[in-house]
């Protein structure tokens, strides 16, 4: 590793002011997850990550995935993980499944990581307050005709963001597993990018950014998107473009750049300190999309 002089890591020190001016004192709502949940280095630099912005004046506000932990531990209990369009099949036995892993195992990981590296972080679920309101999604047949029922995966009702802002204002980071609950206290699995979406929208975030196992938005021919607008996105929809897994992320991010979120970025959340890169340089390390 090549040495950095003391002058040469002020220099960098001091490129970042001007974005630590700009985003003094607002919102911004992480979906984390991928490899970054996973590589031991990853997980580290995440955390110390999350706590330097903090530090700096910005409000961070996690909220995370586990799918990689939820299907480790299905498959010690022999049970397979199904998907339909990007969605987790949950019967009554995943849903103990992801509660135990989104709400106990994962939340209080990363609530541990980013407490060792000084921040002072707590742990939620949507169920903590009631604050992420649910309904159960039925998603369309692929003829449109029809419905398909996946189980206990949640529609977002309303969120009551009332405890983030409090826990923000008080200093603490909020970290937040993607389960919510109806009426009648039924749990529900949500997508993450979904909650993280809707969770920027309501808290009127600067920025959003989802971390992913990908450069990025990819073209056809798995070349990087860096900007896209709801037109673009709109056309890679319709023409196959983006698909599976990236739907909800992208439908997601797209709602929130509509809804009164400044800016969605998707990146990569393999490389080392891309929260950072993308918050405090110029040196974006993924795909942008707004509005227009």
């Amino acid at each position: 590793m090549p040495t950095i002089s003391p002058l040469e890591k002020a220099e960098i020190l001091s490129e970042a002011l001007p974005y630590i001016q700009a985003f003094f004192d607002k919102t911004i709502v992480i979906k984390y997850g991928g490899n970054a949940m996973i590589d031991e280095e990853l997980k580290e630099g995440f955390a110390s990550d999350v706590v330097l912005l903090k530090l700096v004046g910005m409000n961070p506000v996690v909220v995370h995935g586990g799918g990689p932990q939820i299907n480790e531990l299905l498959d010690r209990i022999g049970k397979k993980g199904e998907f339909i369009q990007g969605m987790r099949v949950t019967d009554a036995e995943t849903m103990d499944v992801v509660e135990m892993v989104l709400g106990g195992h994962v939340n209080k990981e990363i609530v541990s990581l980013i407490n060792k590296h000084g921040g002072k972080a707590v742990g939620l679920t949507g169920q903590d307050g009631h604050f992420i309101k649910a309904h159960k999604l039925y998603l369309k047949d692929d003829a449109g005709a029809g419905t398909v029922d996946i189980g206990q995966v949640g529609e977002i009702e309303s969120i009551d963001a009332t405890i983030v802002s409090h826990l923000d204002a008080a200093d603490f980071i909020p970290v937040i597993a993607p389960i919510g609950v109806d009426s009648k206290g039924e749990s529900y699995n949500i997508n993450a990018d979904l909650v993280a979406g809707k969770l920027a929208e309501t808290l009127k975030a600067e920025k959003l950014i989802l971390m992913t196992n990908t450069p990025g938005v990819l073209d056809k021919q798995g070349q990087l998107l860096t900007g896209l607008t709801a037109t673009k996105i709109d056309a890679l929809f319709a023409d196959g473009t983006i698909s599976g897994g990236m739907l909800p992320k992208i439908s997601s991010a797209l709602d929130a750049a509509k809804n009164g979120v400044n800016s969605v970025h998707i990146i990569d959340g393999r490389v080392k300190h891309a929260l950072l890169l993308e918050v405090l340089t110029s040196q974006g390390v993924g795909t942008m999309i707004r509005a227009s």
